[in-house]
């Protein structure tokens, strides 16, 4: 790791932190120590990064906002890389290119600005851009294989290529990205839809009060836990009806509000959390015979 933080300095390749708390990094606000963060300042920053991380033998993981993704509580013994400066958006007509670590929520309410409808659905998901095609992230019938039209990646062999939204492979939940996490997101085209203004703005406010209504906002959680077995099957109903409402684990809790939100109630570690996401899963495969499918992505759990 010194050769790899001595060199990664002596290039000049952008912003570098030690020994920070993954805690800080995370939306569950829970995980341990990760021995260095790195913040390439460009795409050129980013390539000689993941050379350098291939040549020392390293770990590594790109992490965007922490949105969908719960650490263990063990230190990350590798290099966690942020795309932060990868940031860039540019608005043409109907259609946006934007950097990977852009906020998708930042993004939906720039376009709401210029009066493009397509991305009402992304105002409340608080991931970037990089992450949320990662995911397939969506929500209200809609996700971002809708929008998406091509993405910049850098192979597992460090080249820069571009894909387009069928080569992508989107499906509920799911993408190429997820299936083959050695590309990197580093930018996208998304195709957007000319519409007006305060028709797009109510939406948006609409929705912003229904998950106010619905879902625990005001504890740290990652989101949905487990995707809906099937459209007019909501893992929320499933898990509520097991009368799992209000159950606890430590510091963490399986939501009042909401049934399939995992929330950090009171200083919940990460372990908490896991095993009460693992409880409920096994719990409604006994009781339903269902094998719910864990949204969120564990890393360093091994």
């Amino acid at each position: 790791m010194k050769e790899f933080i001595d060199h990664y300095i002596q290039l000049d390749l952008g912003n570098i932190l030690f020994e920070q708390q993954l805690s800080k990094y995370t939306t569950y606000r829970v995980g341990g120590k990760a021995d260095c963060i790195v913040f390439p300042k460009d795409i050129d920053a980013l390539v000689k990064t993941c050379k350098l991380i291939k040549k020392y033998h390293l770990s590594s993981k790109v992490l965007g906002n922490g949105s969908n993704t719960l650490f263990s509580d063990k230190p990350y013994h590798g290099v966690i890389i942020k795309l932060d400066f990868l940031s860039d958006v540019k608005f043409y007509e109907n259609k946006v290119r934007v950097g990977a670590g852009f906020s998708l929520v930042r993004l939906a309410s720039l376009a709401a600005k210029r009066s493009l409808t397509g991305l009402e659905f992304a105002s409340g998901i608080p991931g970037t851009i990089g992450g949320a095609i990662f995911m397939n992230a969506g929500a209200y019938k809609s996700d971002m294989g809708y929008i998406v039209q091509t993405v910049k990646v850098l192979t597992p062999d460090f080249k820069v290529i571009t894909l387009t939204n069928r080569e992508l492979q989107f499906h509920y939940r799911t993408s190429f990205l997820q299936k083959h996490p050695n590309y990197i997101c580093l930018e996208a085209v998304l195709k957007l839809q000319k519409g007006k203004r305060p028709a797009i703005e109510q939406v948006m406010k609409e929705r912003r009060e229904r998950r106010l209504a619905t879902q625990p906002l005001e504890y740290p959680s990652a989101g949905s836990v487990f995707r809906n077995p099937q459209e007019d099957m909501p893992a929320g109903k499933i898990i509520e009806e097991l009368g799992l409402k209000g159950l606890t684990k430590g510091g963490a809790e399986v939501s009042k509000k909401h049934a399939n939100f995992i929330i950090n109630k009171n200083h919940a570690s990460a372990s908490d959390i896991h095993d009460l996401i693992l409880f409920v899963k096994n719990a409604v495969l006994e009781k339903y015979h269902i094998e719910l499918k864990i949204e969120q992505e564990f890393v360093n759990w091994e």
